[in-house]
């Protein structure tokens, strides 16, 4: 590998080739250094070599994550596309580049190069490592979609569910990473289409994502969902609604007393059945205005 490319580091370059490969990749992210040709060139011939299997997965993946958390995650991963690293390290993510999917202008844009966006709007956000992981992860079910239904992609999740537990266990990640990222692989589109649901519906999604009991990972997943909306042509600055209303209509759910309609019922499923209701009821009140107001140009 290049020498000056590798000085002034905080700590000396790791003698693993496959480790090294993937420093120089993960650098490119934090500084705005460009890859030189000649460095390039290198890492394409280590990748050829079988560089990256000498080092186990979760070795590759701590060397990895440096970039995933820089300012420009984004840079680090075209690097490694060019010199063939992602392919072997993340054949999953790889794949999308060239796949098509719906947007609003143009009409469809390329979803690797989507995912390159959204990893850096997470950055921006200052997103912990689990989001941004999800950020790059949650679309992996749509790389091999039927042709005929491009630039749809249906029955993805049941796709994409397998490929991001597969990545999740050779890498040796935590479980935290694999529940977010399955999180928004179920629930993304669904939070995009918040404004078009019924009041029951948008109180059946706050249960479902188990919103009441675990806001902060609730927060996380409307935080993917915004970089996701920003990251479509654009729309990086524009504001994403669904995100406000969807805190709305968690607040009304609480203010409904659970305690109280479970008193009111002897049979189980009907106190649960009742509570789902009663919170219905709230976010339809609480969303009225927001059902009647002039709709916004907000696409997703």
């Amino acid at each position: 590998m290049c020498a000056d490319f590798l000085r002034g580091l905080p700590e000396p370059p790791p003698a693993d080739p496959g480790l090294n490969l993937m420093r120089l990749a993960a650098l490119t992210a934090g500084d705005g250094a460009g890859m030189d040709g000649e460095t390039l060139g290198l890492m394409r011939h280590a990748v050829a070599d079988g560089a990256l299997l000498t080092a186990g997965d979760a070795a590759l993946w701590a060397e990895f994550e440096r970039g995933l958390l820089a300012a420009a995650p984004s840079r680090m991963l075209r690097v490694l596309r060019d010199c063939g690293a992602l392919a072997v390290f993340l054949p999953e993510v790889d794949a999308l580049f060239g796949v098509p999917q719906s947007a609003d202008d143009p009409a469809e844009v390329d979803i690797g190069e989507h995912l390159l966006r959204v990893v850096d709007e997470a950055a921006r956000c200052g997103a912990p490592a689990a989001l941004r992981f999800a950020a790059l992860v949650f679309n992996v079910g749509k790389s091999d979609s039927p042709r005929e239904h491009l630039p749809a992609h249906y029955r993805h999740m049941e796709r994409g569910r397998p490929r991001i537990e597969a990545i999740c266990e050779r890498n040796r990640l935590p479980a935290e990473y694999r529940d977010l990222a399955l999180l928004a692989l179920a629930e993304c589109e669904r939070v995009h289409r918040a404004a078009e649901m019924r009041a029951g519906s948008i109180a059946a999604l706050l249960e479902r994502v188990d919103a009441f009991e675990r806001e902060e990972r609730f927060e996380r997943l409307l935080c993917l969902c915004e970089c996701d909306f920003r990251a479509f042509p654009g729309r990086a600055s524009r504001r994403y609604p669904k995100a406000p209303m969807l805190r709305l209509a968690l607040r009304a759910c609480r203010e409904v007393d659970a305690a109280a309609v479970f008193s009111d019922q002897d049979d189980p499923e009907e106190a649960a059945a009742a509570l789902q209701q009663a919170r219905a009821m709230a976010v339809a009140a609480a969303l009225r205005s927001e059902r009647w107001a002039p709709p916004a140009a907000d696409g997703l």
